[in-house]
């Protein structure tokens, strides 16, 4: 990348200069969440065993385990490809395809645009949407975990 960068630079060097700071400025506004990431990551690994995830996000978790993805998700700020290697590793020790689809999914629901929703679109369609969203996160889960066999990541065959 960098050569390409020098290359085009003696083609057009204020569009590469600009290209750069607008780099930069992307580079800026992920390190932060990748850090934070990163920190979960290290702590995840450290003290929390397959065991705990699969009591809390596994197949037989139970109503408290869609509660917590479905609560999770919706908290969840920032954008979504800093959850994905999260998420991950949560899945490899043993959370279920259901509990991560339904944390995705719920990420649609935002409490603090409530407020902003409701202003411009009145209480009868927000309620109606937000109630929707999280029906809909569950059916997303529930079609994901069957469609994916039904299975969480440990119980899966290593290819």
């Amino acid at each position: 990348m960098a050569a390409a960068y020098v290359v085009i630079y003696f083609i057009a060097p204020h569009r590469t200069v600009k290209s750069l700071m607008a780099s930069g400025t992307v580079l800026k506004q992920m390190v932060l969440p990748l850090l934070l990431v990163f920190v979960v990551m290290v702590v995840l690994n450290r003290f929390v065993r397959p065991s705990h995830v699969s009591r809390f996000l596994g197949r037989r978790a139970g109503i408290k385990g869609v509660l917590l993805s479905s609560v999770a998700g919706i908290l969840s700020m920032g954008p979504v490809y800093v959850w994905l290697p999260f998420l991950a590793e949560v899945r490899e020790k043993g959370a279920s395809d259901f509990h991560l689809a339904n944390f995705l999914s719920s990420r649609a629901v935002k409490p603090a645009l409530l407020p902003l929703m409701i202003g411009y679109f009145g209480w009868r369609f927000s309620l109606t949407f937000t109630v929707l969203n999280m029906v809909g996160a569950l059916l997303v889960g529930v079609a994901v975990f069957y469609l994916c066999g039904g299975r969480s990541q440990s119980q899966r065959p290593v290819k």
